[in-house]
């Protein structure tokens, strides 16, 4: 007979062990806080400083205002006014939903210039590791790049690893704009790669803008590489629940709700960042028309009718993609659900051969991103399916004539 040792010492170091434990996947999924005042950030910083401000006299409206309240603000201001807000502050300007985009782009350029000088300072602090020196040196060396006069940020906060948006094309005149929604390890130092570079936000936008021109030369198309939200850190506990993606779902909507215009929008979500999507899908705006998965781990639902959007559900999934070994499952928290892929989801499968992987969709010359390039300027009936049936194309009709039916 085996015998079993019940004595007190034996469950009470049970007890402790399974406390710490606990405690272990509390700490890695984010759960646990430390206690005592943190330090304020560059972002809140200047958000309180604008909460107290005035301009000639005036007090200036809450940042949380809805966006059309910010929009007839600042359309009340002369230009000399606007300039003076984006100087004084700059951050709480450059991210704020419903200030004009221009100025938008004028204050995020003054946010990096004091980002990067708060950089370069540390470059020298000895009080810092020399890999902490080193990595001072590389988020300098992004702010610089950013900073350009050709480039036109949207957002951008250099806190922690960072969040930025940036755009191509005219989104002022834009007849349909195209935003790219990242996934996993995203942050500014990753928001631009020189090797692999379609694999990273402002190649992966850069790309798409390229092939909506050329898809439809006389569409005026403005593209977002949308990295303005924590993405989870490597294929951990963090990309395997939905806790980053609902940060980003709230940011990703507030974008959308203060776009200027109302032309159509479509969202292009990549891997965790079709997780970002699908929570926010049931709060979108009808003007988001599309919403196109590639590599995706799940949207959070069972079936593309249960996300509560208008848009139309597109999914691909290259043939090499590891994503399609991950289980579409969703367990206590764990797992994103259905995969889209599947037949029962109900969303429309496109072709994406030669994508090459998980990270090649928005690699020149596949048919994925062909096929995310007609979506962006509405040329439906010009999409290859993943079948030969052309299912994904029932009951749709495009702004072009059928290029590739």
């Amino acid at each position: 007979m085996t015998s079993f040792d019940t004595s007190p010492h034996l469950s009470i170091s049970r007890a402790l062990l399974a406390l710490a434990v606990v405690f272990v996947m509390l700490a890695t999924t984010g759960w646990t806080a430390l206690k005592g005042q943190r330090e304020t950030t560059p972002m809140q910083a200047s958000r309180t400083a604008w909460e107290k401000g005035r301009i000639d006299g005036h007090p200036l409206p809450d940042p949380e205002s809805d966006p059309a309240r910010l929009t007839r603000f600042f359309a009340s201001l002369t230009d000399a006014q606007r300039a003076r807000l984006a100087r004084r502050y700059p951050l709480a300007v450059g991210n704020m939903n419903g200030a004009p985009v221009d100025l938008r782009y004028r204050a995020n350029r003054i946010a990096l210039g004091q980002a990067r000088s708060v950089e370069r300072k540390r470059m020298d602090d000895t009080r810092l590791t020399p890999a902490g020196q080193h990595e001072a040196g590389r988020r300098m060396n992004r702010f610089e790049a950013l900073m350009r006069e050709d480039r036109h940020i949207l957002a951008f906060d250099p806190e922690g690893s960072g969040r930025v948006a940036e755009v191509f094309g005219d989104l002022g005149r834009a007849e349909r704009v195209s935003v790219v929604v990242p996934g996993v390890d995203t942050d500014l130092l990753t928001f631009q790669r020189t090797y692999r570079k379609y694999s990273a936000p402002v190649g992966m936008a850069k790309s798409l803008y390229a092939a909506e021109r050329a898809a439809s030369p006389t569409t005026r198309t403005a593209v977002i590489a949308w990295a303005d939200y924590t993405a989870p850190s490597g294929i951990g506990m963090d990309a395997a629940t939905a806790r980053r993606a609902v940060d980003g779902a709230a940011r990703l909507t507030a974008l959308v709700r203060a776009l200027p215009g109302d032309t159509p929008v479509s969202l292009f979500c990549h891997s965790y960042g079709s997780v970002v999507c699908g929570v926010a899908a049931h709060a979108l705006p009808d003007r988001v028309t599309d919403i196109a998965v590639a590599g995706s781990p799940g949207m959070r639902v069972a079936k593309a009718a249960h996300l509560g959007t208008s848009a139309h559900v597109w999914a691909m999934r290259d043939a090499d993609d590891w994503i399609q070994d991950v289980p579409y499952l969703d367990f206590g928290g764990l797992g994103h659900g259905a995969d889209p892929m599947s037949a029962s989801f109900g969303a429309r499968l496109l072709s994406a051969r030669d994508a090459e992987g998980h990270a090649g969709y928005f690699e020149p010359g596949t048919d994925s991103l062909a096929n995310l390039a007609e979506i962006g300027v509405g040329a439906y009936r010009s999409v290859d399916c993943a079948d030969d049936t052309g299912m994904c194309r029932a009951g749709l009709s495009g702004a072009m004539a059928a290029g590739r039916a």
